[in-house]
């Protein structure tokens, strides 16, 4: 069983008002020094061995920014929990391999500096917003990525991909009209490389893949059916997994209103991180 810190002790008890993050913009995690590359971290005031938060943006694996992430660092932060917002490299100029391969290399440099911005190294949480959500998801079920930097399932506590409509490529291009399924092809490639790029197909028992809470708009067929095809491929692989249906809201506003009080999403999303730190 993991320790309860006394920092835990107070997540797990009720909210608490925190000062506004300690922000650190534009940290180079990477040899180059291209922008794509890099993180920001918004750390507690105050705190130590605090959980930490890998955030993966959306846009179509194409456009989005590190800076996009509105309500949550305060959020986090309030929580106890140090968040980390990544950059990563976007079409044309790199594969979405690659762009899980700078997701994993940004957690390596997460984990060996964690210390020096009050964050535990052996603690951290995945999470992703549409594109975000099919990377978050691939880092914490294929573990070729993780292996490749030095790190295992081991250092990660949960995984909480948000309106993803990838984690089974294939599905997705079936279910599509043609338009939208010659994009995605352009974008995942072949028909091997759909496979390999869907989290589902590395679904598998004793990997020790880590706890999932998927959480999805209520009354959209895409990414709703994308949602409870990889809760029940976690699920018949024994692994812990549970998908929430977010009513009321629409692929914009389900990440949009993410950290908000009263929000159902974020309450599931903090009763779940409650459960798996209990661990």
């Amino acid at each position: 069983m993991r320790s309860v810190t006394p920092l835990l002790i107070l997540f797990l008890a009720s909210p608490v008002v925190a000062a506004e993050p300690k922000v650190h913009r534009g940290i180079a995690y990477a040899e180059t020094k291209n922008e794509r590359q890099m993180l920001d971290i918004y750390a507690p005031a105050d705190g130590k061995n605090c959980p930490i938060v890998i955030w993966i943006h959306g846009g179509g694996w194409q456009a989005g920014d590190k800076k996009e992430v509105l309500n949550k660092p305060q959020a986090f932060a309030d929580k106890g929990f140090v968040f980390v917002s990544v950059n990563y490299r976007l079409l044309p100029d790199a594969t979405i391999k690659q762009m899980a391969e700078d997701v994993a290399k940004a957690m390596r440099w997460v984990h060996d500096r964690a210390k020096d911005y009050g964050g535990d190294p052996e603690t951290m949480i995945v999470m992703g917003h549409s594109a975000g959500a099919q990377l978050a998801a691939l880092v914490c079920t294929d573990e070729q990525y993780l292996k490749a930097v030095g790190l295992s399932f081991a250092k990660i506590k949960g995984c909480v991909p948000v309106d993803g409509d990838t984690y089974d490529v294939m599905m997705q291009i079936m279910t599509v009209e043609k338009k939208r399924a010659d994009i995605y092809r352009i974008k995942f490639g072949d028909e091997d490389a759909q496979k390999m790029l869907s989290p589902v197909t590395h679904v598998a028992k004793d990997k020790h893949i880590p706890p999932f809470l998927i959480l999805h708009v209520a009354d959209h067929p895409e990414t709703k059916g994308q949602s409870q095809r990889l809760v029940k491929a976690l699920q018949a692989a024994g692994i812990s997994a549970n998908a929430h249906a977010a009513e009321g809201k629409n692929h914009t506003t389900i990440n949009a209103d993410l950290g908000l009080p009263g929000d159902r999403p974020t309450q599931e999303m903090f009763a779940f991180l409650a459960a798996v730190l209990k661990k």
